[in-house]
C-alpha cells in the first residue's frame, strides 16, 4: 500500500500462509492441472492420468501463459518465474466468461472468433497423411496460433474427403490454445461450431453414440470425423467477416456524452459486444496495454457487486450483509493494488491528481458498518473517474472500429 505519510512510497506487507493437504487431495489437484493442460509429462508422451511415481512433469506453454498472467496481475516478480516465462508466451484465446456463473460466453459472434483461431492464424494446418493429422504429439499447438490438425485426404465410407479432422483433435486444440479448464467446455464450444454451421460430421463414432445417447452433437473421439462447411470456409477466408453482425448487435445503452460515429461510440460498441471485446483484447495485448481493458471490466463488475451489497446492507443490516460489504471492500483494495497504486504491477496511465486522490482515500482508516458503506461510495466514485479516464485513453490510442475488417493487423480476422 502507499505510505500514508508519502503516497509516492510503497509499504509492502507480506503474509505467509502455510497449510497441510492430504496426499489424495494433492493428487486430485494435480490431476486437474493435467486435465486443464497446465502441466504435461516431460518425456513428450501424452498422458491423461497423473501419476506420483515414475514420471517427471513440466509446465505446458498454456500453463506458463496462465502463470504469467497471474504473476502480472498480482505483482509477483520472482527471478525463477521470469526465467521460466522467458519470451515464449503462447498466444492463448482468452475466453470471455459470464461474471456470475463463470460460463464461457457463447453468442454467435464470439464462437465465430474462436473458430477463426481454431482454423489457424497463418492458414490451415494441413498434414500430408492421416497418421500425422491424428498423432498425439504434445508440440503441435505450442504457439497457440497454429490451427487444428487437418488430414489433406481421408477416405470415409468409400469416399475421399479433403481437410478433415477428428473430434479428439478439436478438443485437444480447444484445451491447449484457449483458457478452457475442463474438456466439457471444449465439447460445448465444438458443439456450437456445428450448431452455427461452421463444421459438420462426416463420420459418427457409433460406440460413443451408444455410450452417451442423446448427447451427440459433437463427439470428442478419434473415430468421429469432421470437416468445414461452406460457411465455415467463408468465415476462415474472411468473406463473412466483412459486415458481420453479432447476436449482441442490438442497440446498447451508450455512455453519457458520446457522439455518434465517434471513436468513443465505436469503443462503447466494442465493450458491449463479447466477440469484439475478445478481438480488442488481442489488439491491446499486441500493443502491451491489455491492463486498460482488464481494469475497465473489473470496475464494471465491482460497481455492480457494490450496488447489490450496499442495497442489501441498508435494507437488512446484519452480520451477513456486512460480511458482503467487507468482501466488496477487499475487492476494491485488490483492484487498487493491481492497477492504481504507485508502482503497482499493472499501473495505469491516469491523471496525477486522480491518482493522489485515490491514494489518499485508500490509505485512510476504514470504519465499520455504516461508515464502511460511506467509504465504499467514495471509492466507487473515484474508481468510476479512473474508469472514464481509461475509456478515453483506449478510445484515443488508435481509431477503433466495431467491424473486424477495419483491423487487418489481426491475422485471424481475415480482413
Amino acid at each position: 500500500m502507499p505510505d500514508p505519510k508519502d503516497p509516492s512510497r510503497i509499504v509492502t506487507t507480506t503474509t505467509t500462509t502455510t497449510f497441510s493437504m492430504a496426499k489424495d487431495m494433492a493428487r486430485s489437484i494435480c490431476q486437474r492441472f493435467l486435465e486443464a493442460r497446465f502441466i504435461e509429462s516431460a518425456d513428450g508422451r501424452y498422458q491423461q492420468v497423473y501419476t506420483m511415481k515414475g514420471t517427471v512433469w513440466q509446465l505446458t506453454p498454456k500453463g506458463i501463459c496462465i502463470l504469467d498472467r497471474f504473476c502480472s496481475r498480482n505483482g509477483i516478480q520472482q527471478k525463477q518465474v521470469a526465467e521460466l516465462i522467458g519470451n515464449s508466451i503462447a498466444q492463448l484465446v482468452i475466453m470471455e466468461r459470464d461474471g456470475s456463473t463463470d460460463k464461457v460466453v457463447s453468442d454467435r459472434g464470439t464462437i465465430e472468433v474462436i473458430f477463426r483461431r481454431f482454423m489457424g492464424v497463418n492458414g490451415l494446418n494441413v498434414k500430408g497423411s492421416v497418421g500425422l493429422a491424428d498423432s498425439e504429439s504434445l508440440s503441435d499447438y505450442r504457439d497457440g496460433l497454429t490451427g487444428v490438425k487437418l488430414a489433406s485426404e481421408r477416405k470415409v465410407g468409400g469416399k475421399t474427403y479433403k481437410d478433415t479432422f477428428t473430434g479428439k483433435a478439436a478438443t485437444d486444440w480447444l484445451m491447449d490454445c484457449c483458457t478452457t479448464v475442463d474438456r466439457r467446455e471444449t465439447i460445448e464450444i465444438a458443439s456450437l461450431f456445428i450448431t452455427y454451421d461452421l463444421m459438420e460430421p462426416i463420420q459418427q463414432d457409433r460406440a460413443h453414440a451408444a455410450q452417451y445417447p442423446g448427447n451427440n452433437i459433437f463427439q470428442p473421439t478419434k473415430n468421429a470425423i469432421y470437416q468445414l462447411t461452406g460457411k465455415g470456409k467463408d468465415i476462415v477466408s474472411g468473406a463473412l467477416a466483412r459486415g458481420r453482425t453479432s447476436e449482441s448487435e442490438v442497440p446498447q445503452p451508450t455512455r453519457p456524452g458520446i457522439a455518434r460515429d465517434s471513436n468513443t461510440q465505436r469503443l462503447d460498441k466494442i465493450l458491449n459486444d463479447a466477440a469484439l471485446r475478445l478481438l480488442f483484447r488481442e489488439n491491446l495485448r499486441e500493443t502491451h496495454c491489455e491492463e486498460n481493458l482488464s481494469f475497465y471490466l473489473d470496475v464494471d463488475e465491482f460497481v455492480r457487486s457494490c450496488r447489490v451489497a450496499t442495497r442489501q446492507a441498508q435494507k437488512n443490516p446484519n452480520s451477513t450483509s456486512m460480511d458482503g460489504i467487507k468482501e466488496i471492500m477487499a475487492q476494491a483494495y485488490g483492484i487498487y493494488n493491481a492497477f492504481l497504486a504507485p508502482g503497482s504491477p499493472c499501473e495505469l496511465n491516469i491523471d496525477h491528481q486522480l491518482r493522489n486522490n485515490l491514494a489518499t482515500r485508500m490509505t485512510k482508516a476504514v470504519g465499520q458498518d455504516v461508515a464502511m458503506i460511506d467509504t465504499l461510495h467514495e471509492v466507487t466514485s473515484l474508481f468510476e473517474d479512473a474508469q472514464n479516464a481509461v475509456f478515453k485513453l483506449m478510445a484515443s490510442v488508435r481509431r477503433v472500429s466495431p467491424a473486424p475488417p477495419c483491423r487487418p493487423r489481426d491475422p485471424f480476422l481475415g480482413g
